[in-house]
């Protein structure tokens, strides 16, 4: 089991950050096509468990993946252990999962400047993110660590890179994409 040590923040300053970054380690671009399933009754989710199948488009190739995670093991940054596995067909994988009797919660598109570095010994992955339905520029800094005990130390580095980059403590957020999203959209309450 993975655990993905993930800190989120609002940019304030995008052109700065991704600037920072690019001098850090050369970004690419790619598009995350998005689709959440939650259970019939939502207690799946109000759990904080998330089912998803990503499809991630970048000029090196298209991947779909199926991630699962389970409820955060860290309750001020969310950071969950997750299991992710690559599928062949993720329409044959959201029929499977419909059928299984989850259902469809929400897609959305997340545009993404991905930056891959190594600090304090770890692979990291910076991200600065837009979601066309959210107003704003995120930015989510994560590292993988397979020992509950490392969270503290591996959030303690992807910190580190937040501030590296110019992220102020009154930045960071713990908001899901998925409630933003479903928020903006009429007819929706999260």
């Amino acid at each position: 089991m993975a655990i993905e040590a993930e800190l989120k923040a609002r940019v304030t300053d995008p052109e700065t950050v991704l600037r920072i970054l690019a001098a850090i380690a050369p970004g690419t671009s790619a598009i995350y096509q998005d689709q959440y399933f939650d259970s019939t009754d939502g207690s799946f989710t109000a759990s904080g468990r998330e089912l998803r199948i990503r499809t991630v488009d970048s000029t090196e190739a298209v991947r779909h993946i199926l991630t699962f995670k389970a409820p955060a093991v860290d309750a001020e940054s969310g950071s969950k252990p997750e299991y992710e596995t690559l599928v062949a067909d993720p329409d044959a994988t959201a029929a499977i999962l419909l059928a299984l009797g989850y259902r469809a919660l929400v897609s959305f598109s997340k545009h993404c400047a991905n930056h891959r570095m190594q600090r304090a010994g770890r692979d990291m992955l910076a991200t600065v993110v837009t979601v066309p339905e959210i107003d704003g520029t995120f930015l989510e800094v994560e590292t993988l660590t397979d020992d509950a005990s490392d969270v503290p130390a591996a959030l303690a580095a992807v910190h580190a890179v937040m501030t590296e980059v110019g992220i102020a403590p009154a930045d960071f957020t713990t908001e899901l994409y998925t409630e933003a999203v479903l928020r903006a959209r009429p007819g929706n309450a999260v």
